[in-house]
């Protein structure tokens, strides 16, 4: 039974609503390539937004900002509207804020290397057990040395200062390799190469402002310009994992709720498992398990439930599977796992209409009273007031200009950080090693009564001419100290 308060999905044998306190037990839309998975995330974005309910979502295709933009009358529609019978339907977009890692598309959004924190770094550059240890010690050092760790720049010269002082810090923290130094900076470079040095910085976003509400009640949704993200896999599912983490962090423990706070959209989830190690995998089980304390729902989109770890699919308890095609073993192994995740509906097998549904149709399953899965509906999607296709470059524009939060995110900020404090204590170093080959150089000289310098003594001003250049630090901080002790 539902009432005027449930987010209307459409129509199988009866109407299929999801109950919006059940609506933070998270949920699952799977199913291949063109069945209608995008247009299905739509309806329940604006669905969530018309109960009041803030969405943060992932459009890595480029055609969910259509979302802020009311949807055209045609045949099609009004023939599936009738159909369904949505007797209160009318076109309309929904209060939408655009955002984008690079600035092209929407807000910058940012966090700084502190606030991801070594773990997630470590997922993002790929990095080996040892790797990931000598970042531990970077991230050790810059906390007991209150050094700031906001951008790549700020990582990158902490990690230089641990290699230059490998021996001091291998001591204290266990073997510091410069190898390990060396390995960690190259994958710096590649996230560099991809522009990813553009997630890094201040202002870092605020999670508060993704809980707000638009003036006429409603939830705004956030839009995520995610098609050149995605490029990037371990960025982009770093990313999204860092966010749904900051969330877990931050939120306060308010039980269950009439509706969520958030509700959370991961596209393209399987790009977050994919070959993360063990420890990821573990974090991701343990934010989506206890997310929805904090009035957080996540819905993941993939093509396949096998794409999902069992421990977090057995979290989703809100299912909606679109067509699957069922041509290989491997296919019919992914139709036979996505049949048994769902209350059987003796009305018919599920294995066999899971590679039946056309277009606009699937398999819908949602918790009802005390959180019990509703026996499985075949189910014709309702539409999308919102315009099914992107939003184009004028009306994207429109919507940035009367954003909320315009001006707030769209400037980087710059203050004293690691990199500059331990320029300036370099800086220092040079300055100090260049006095003291000045003195020795003239203590030498009245030695020798003026006399015409030795190839030695012209070798270490040339040297001293150097301090300026990594390749000069080096050397005074290297072979210059034996070197002057020889003259």
């Amino acid at each position: 039974m539902s009432d005027d308060t449930d987010l209307f999905i459409g129509l199988g044998q009866s109407r299929v609503c999801l109950k919006p306190r059940y609506a933070n037990r998270h949920g699952l839309i799977a199913g291949a390539t063109g069945t209608g998975k995008t247009v299905t995330l739509q309806v329940l974005a604006e669905g969530f937004a018309n109960l009041g309910v803030p969405v943060f979502l992932a459009d890595v295709k480029g055609d969910l900002s259509g979302i802020s933009q009311p949807g055209t009358p045609s045949p099609r529609l009004a023939e599936r509207i009738e159909r369904i019978g949505v007797d209160d339907f009318a076109f309309g977009g929904a209060p939408t804020v655009f955002w984008d890692v690079f600035g092209e598309q929407g807000h910058p959004v940012r966090t700084t290397i502190s606030e991801l924190g070594p773990l997630l770094i470590a997922r993002l550059l790929e990095l080996n057990d040892t790797q990931e240890g000598v970042l531990n010690v970077a991230f050790e050092l810059a906390d007991e040395e209150g050094l700031l760790l906001l951008d790549l720049k700020d990582l990158r010269a902490t990690l230089q200062y641990v290699a230059e002082h490998a021996k001091e810090f291998s001591a204290r923290y266990g073997n510091v390799s410069r190898a390990s130094v060396g390995a960690i900076l190259r994958r710096l470079l590649n996230i560099e190469r991809e522009d990813g040095e553009r997630f890094f910085g201040e202002p870092s976003l605020d999670i508060d402002d993704f809980l707000q509400v638009a003036p006429d009640g409603r939830g705004r949704v956030h839009v995520l310009a995610a098609a050149r993200l995605v490029r990037s896999p371990n960025l982009y599912a770093t990313f999204l994992l860092w966010l749904l983490s900051e969330l877990f962090e931050r939120l306060p423990e308010v039980g269950d709720l009439d509706k969520p706070r958030l509700v959370f959209f991961f596209d393209e989830a399987h790009l977050l498992f994919d070959g993360a190690p063990k420890i990821v995998r573990d974090k991701v089980e343990q934010v989506v398990r206890l997310i929805r304390s904090k009035g957080v729902g996540v819905y993941f989109i993939t093509q396949s439930p096998l794409d999902i770890p069992d421990d977090v699919l057995g979290q989703l308890g809100n299912r909606v599977q679109h067509a699957l095609r069922a041509f290989t073993p491997k296919d019919q192994k992914a139709v036979r796992a996505a049949a048994d995740t769902f209350r059987a509906n003796p009305e018919f097998e599920t294995a066999d209409v899971i590679t039946e549904l056309g277009v606009g149709e699937a398999l819908v399953s949602v918790l009802e009273e005390q959180g019990i899965p509703s026996v499985v509906q075949r189910t014709l999607i309702r539409p999308p007031t919102s315009r099914i296709g992107p939003a184009n470059a004028a009306e994207r524009a429109a919507i940035l200009r009367a954003s909320p939060f315009l001006g707030h995110y769209d400037h980087p900020l710059e203050r004293e950080s690691a990199y500059e404090l331990l320029s300036q204590r370099a800086a220092a170093e040079e300055q100090a090693a260049a006095v003291s080959v000045e003195s020795a150089a003239g203590r030498s000289s009245r030695a020798r009564g003026g006399r015409r310098q030795s190839v030695g003594e012209a070798f270490v001003k040339s040297v001293t001419r150097t301090i300026g250049t990594q390749l000069g630090r080096q050397i005074v901080r290297g072979v210059l100290g034996s070197l002057l002790r020889r003259f």
